[in-house]
């Protein structure tokens, strides 16, 4: 099945399935899903996409999870294959030039 960004879905862990949203896509199998850590709070994390099924069914904790979603930039989206493109400016020269003498 094919989820889109801001999907409701249900997360198969190997324990009891944990309500999350999709954040992001990554490409191939792997999808970045918001889902509620009891330690942590609200937290972004890795999943196949065999885990995850469609949930049709708001939760409690869905607006914490968006929230997230929201303030968390995507490094993906519109950039560069492998991350190029993350806004670190341009390639060059990370210092200026050393000082050079002038032969007295």
């Amino acid at each position: 099945m094919e989820f889109a960004e801001e999907d409701l879905v249900k997360v198969a862990t190997g324990g009891p399935e944990i309500d999350g949203i999709v954040a992001e896509m990554l490409g191939g199998p792997k999808v970045v899903v918001a889902v509620m850590d009891r330690k942590r709070g609200p937290v972004l994390r890795t999943f196949q996409q065999t885990a995850l099924t469609e949930r049709t069914d708001a939760g409690p904790d869905d607006r914490a999870l968006l929230l997230l979603i929201r303030r968390t930039p995507q490094a993906t989206r519109g950039s560069a294959p492998g991350g190029a493109g993350t806004g670190q400016g341009r390639a060059g020269p990370t210092r200026s030039a050393t000082h050079r003498p002038t032969g007295r």
